[in-house]
């Protein structure tokens, strides 16, 4: 029995990519030099495109597919898939959730105590040699005790909750309704109160038409000169442009941010500022969860082809 065709929109680790190639015929999209031309000399047989969340597929590329059947996110977010082109034609769409959730949830409050602390510029303060010529670094501000509002109580808002309480935070959170598992946490349905009650803000929300920039200029000055935001979740849930004008400005304290519009190109403004900590996209990048991940992507696929449940689907 012949393997069937995939398409791999981006490059996978070496890892999965040789199991792939043992099950599959793989045509690397991000090889080709003319991916129009590429696809068009493949398209007539590709069964299943095999992504990453940032990639995704758009409606062009599934509409030059005629024998497309499912589409495999290697990571949690798919809304750079079109889910509409997908339910037009009842193609399937997987993802990879669950797997990466700590990790991520991780990385948050990581990055919220590195900003907080100012841990990098204190780094910096040993290695120039400012400790010995300058004296003590300059003082920054505490985490624990403090206020802190979670944007979306979902897997990954859930987890970093349970971490802050570690910090005996005072924790409040929105959603589209209260959660019935958010025991000790406040409910604050508007975002903008959100912000105004807290001291770090973290962006845990999905991605959606609905969410695109609901961290908006009021929400970021809602949170104020003292605040941070911290964003996990995806570029487009914030205003980036609102962003930096608060940070330029002063009109917000400081981020930490994982992820960017037009990544990895971030608008060179964020690299002018001593008040954004920022990061490139990693916060799921662990061996462990990215092994995890690749497995998952792939027991969708053999799950599809093999005619069973599959694992995680979206649609």
């Amino acid at each position: 029995m012949s393997k069937p065709d995939i398409l791999l929109i981006g490059p996978y680790p070496e890892w999965d990519l040789l199991e792939l190639e043992a099950q599959y015929n793989v045509r690397k999209l991000y090889e080709a030099e003319d991916r129009d031309a590429f696809v068009q000399d493949h398209a007539d047989g590709i069964r299943a495109i095999a992504t990453r969340g940032e990639l995704g597929a758009p409606a062009e590329l599934i509409g030059r597919l005629p024998k497309l059947e499912i589409v495999s996110v290697y990571g949690v977010g798919y809304d750079a898939v079109n889910l509409d082109a997908c339910r037009a034609r009842g193609i399937r769409v997987t993802n990879t959730p669950d797997v990466l959730t700590n990790d991520v949830a991780d990385l948050g409050v990581a990055m919220m105590l590195l900003q907080s602390r100012g841990m990098i510029g204190a780094e910096t303060w040993v290695k120039d040699g400012s400790w010995g010529t300058k004296g003590l670094y300059p003082l920054k501000r505490r985490v624990w005790g403090r206020k802190v509002g979670v944007l979306g109580l979902g897997r990954i808002g859930f987890e970093v909750a349970k971490r802050l309480k570690g910090f005996d935070m005072d924790i409040a959170y929105s959603d589209v309704s209260a959660k019935p598992y958010a025991e000790g946490l406040t409910f604050i349905a508007d975002p903008v109160e959100l912000a105004r009650h807290s001291d770090f803000l973290f962006v845990t929300l999905a991605a959606s038409a609905a969410t695109r920039h609901i961290v908006s200029k009021d929400v970021i000055e809602a949170l104020g000169p003292d605040g941070m935001l911290i964003n996990i979740s995806r570029a487009s849930n914030i205003d980036e442009d609102a962003l930096l004008d608060a940070l330029e400005a002063g009109a917000l304290g400081s981020a930490a941010l994982d992820v960017f519009e037009g990544e990895p190109k971030l608008n060179p403004r964020f690299l002018k500022l001593d008040n954004v900590l920022v990061q490139p996209h990693h916060a799921s990048g662990t061996i462990e969860t990215r092994k995890a991940m690749g497995k998952l992507v792939r027991d969708n696929l053999a799950a599809h082809f093999a005619g069973a449940a599959l694992p995680t689907p979206v649609i």
